[in-house]
């Protein structure tokens, strides 16, 4: 009994170890976002040497993913996680220091390269240090970081740049991280080291060239000249990168990423369905800010409260999932929950100038509330199916697809919602003359109205037409905005056959585990012979 309480003890204290690395470095992601216009002046630059502040951290984040399944098996998922929440630690107190744009994104490909071994070494170690039958109420408990961080991170940081100084959006991560590496050091116990494992340095150069090029192809690519002999051959040598990658995961006796964990059918059918949710998860958080203060007015900080009560909703009902699936599986909350993410995504996309903002706010908590019953039951499923000893590589290689995907999402809405932004104001202006009896109605009545406040005809004239370009303006963005919500309508949708696939609870005691343990342990025979 004692035994018990202890290792129940354990349990819990290494999950709220392992929350506070993996929230940091989440909310990181996105709380610097908001902080761009300020570090613009304060740096005098532009927006396009800017925007590397976020898009080198993303990057930093892509490359050295795949590598953290071979760190933590060949020096334990403990000191990974020490080194990683140190790492990010000091990036974060260096950023803070900044005194110009290169020294900012120097210290943030530091910040990166911890940020970057968090989330999935964190996910290892919770599932090498809790029982099956808990994993489902644990995963949850943990993705609220995962899912919150995201939406609290622009509201924290419209508070900070509003009221304090911009350098607080990373010096508060220092004390959280020197609390975080001071528990985890006492509390977390140290992992099994394979220390025969051996590192392949082409695996390494051909995932972070591959991943990367196609990383930040994906990112700029509505920016790009694809004209540009550099564009193409980054194109070029990205491909062929992963191409070589590839062929040799699947050919080396210890990869870096390995792919024959993908013969595990709900393993993979999780990070697809996962990958697919993530994308319209993407689509909501990427538009919403938009729409709430390009089109509406609020400030960051007022946009974050609309967004805050999803936050807490995704909180709790992560928690409510994980203790379900316990029970009941993963089958019984996807589908429910994929349908109810559909509907509610497809309701947002009716979005329109007069709609409540309590519609807006119910809407998102609804989404919140399917997403808590459909990402980390998805994700919990298929880790469970796979063998202990290869659950850091299987986190590493989840997460690795994951990025790719929040990344992909993220281009295919920019593509969307620029293309239809600038078909719609096309169409709106063909029509909006003086000749068009509606246009012309307009023009005249904001015209006499200008002019019973004292601006003369030629001036009230030329004040109604930049009224209407306006308001054209105004409806195309608004239209952008919708179709990108469509297309997140789209991701959801997918899901739901997806999920029809995945097992019962009872059937997941997988036979494909065996089949897998099984060929590994004939390649390790031949391997040896």
């Amino acid at each position: 009994m004692v035994e018990d309480r202890e290792e129940s003890f354990y349990i819990w204290t290494s999950l709220a170890v392992v929350v506070i690395g993996t929230f940091m470095a989440i909310l990181d992601s996105s709380i610097v976002n908001v902080a761009i216009p300020k570090m613009m002046a304060i740096f005098q630059v532009s927006v396009d040497h800017a925007r590397w502040i976020i898009t080198c951290y993303t990057l930093t984040i892509g490359a050295i993913i795949p590598l953290t399944g071979y760190l933590s098996d060949r020096f334990g998922a403990k000191a990974i996680y020490l080194a990683a929440m140190s790492i990010f630690t000091l990036g974060s107190l260096l950023c803070s220091l900044s005194w110009n744009i290169w020294a900012m994104l120097g210290f943030r490909i530091i910040q990166g390269i911890g940020g970057g071994m968090l989330m999935p070494v964190s996910m290892a170690i919770l599932f090498q240090v809790v029982p099956v039958n808990k994993r489902g109420f644990a995963l949850g408990l943990w993705g609220i970081a995962a899912m919150a961080a995201p939406t609290i991170g622009p509201t924290l940081s419209g508070y900070i740049i509003d009221y304090l100084d911009w350098r607080i959006i990373f010096t508060i991560n220092v004390p959280i991280g020197i609390i975080g590496v001071f528990l985890a050091s006492i509390l977390l116990r140290e992992s099994p080291r394979k220390l025969a494992v051996r590192f392949d340095l082409v695996e390494f150069i051909t995932s972070t060239v591959g991943i990367v090029f196609l990383l930040y192809l994906l990112a700029e690519s509505s920016n790009l000249d694809w004209g540009n002999v550099w564009n193409m051959l980054m194109l070029v040598t990205g491909i062929f990168s992963l191409i070589i990658f590839v062929v040799n995961e699947l050919h080396h006796p210890e990869p870096l990423l390995d792919l024959k964990l993908l013969k595990i059918f709900p393993f993979t059918l999780s990070i697809i369905i996962t990958s697919v949710l993530n994308m319209s998860m993407f689509g909501v958080i990427f538009v919403m800010p938009l729409f709430l203060q390009n089109l509406l007015g609020y400030t960051p900080m007022h946009s974050g409260m609309v967004m805050l009560p999803s936050a807490l909703a995704s909180g709790i009902f992560m928690a409510i999932g994980g203790r379900l699936f316990d029970k009941i599986g993963a089958k019984p909350l996807l589908i429910p929950g994929c349908i109810a993410l559909t509907i509610a995504t497809y309701e947002l996309s009716k979005l329109s100038l007069s709609t409540s903002i309590f519609t807006v706010i119910a809407l998102l908590v609804l989404r919140s509330v399917a997403l808590g019953f459909t990402t980390m039951p998805a994700s919990t499923a298929g880790m469970n199916c796979v063998p202990l000893p290869l659950i850091a590589r299987a986190s590493a290689l989840g997460n690795t697809i994951r990025q790719i995907s929040a990344s992909l999402s993220v281009t295919v809405l920019t593509t969307v919602l620029l293309h239809v932004q600038n078909v719609k104001y096309a169409a709106y202006a063909s029509e909006a003359t003086a000749f068009n009896p509606v246009a012309g109605s307009l023009l005249n009545g904001v015209k006499g109205l200008l002019m019973q406040s004292g601006l003369s005809a030629a001036d009230a004239t030329a004040a109604s037409g930049s009224t209407l370009s306006g308001l054209i303006q105004q409806q195309s963005f608004l239209d952008g905005i919708n179709a990108t919500l469509i297309v997140s309508t789209i991701f959801s949708l997918v899901a739901i056959p997806l999920t029809l696939l995945f097992k019962s609870k009872k059937e997941l005691q997988c036979e494909d585990e065996k089949v897998f343990i099984r060929e590994q342990q004939i390649e390790s025979e031949i391997a040896i012979d």
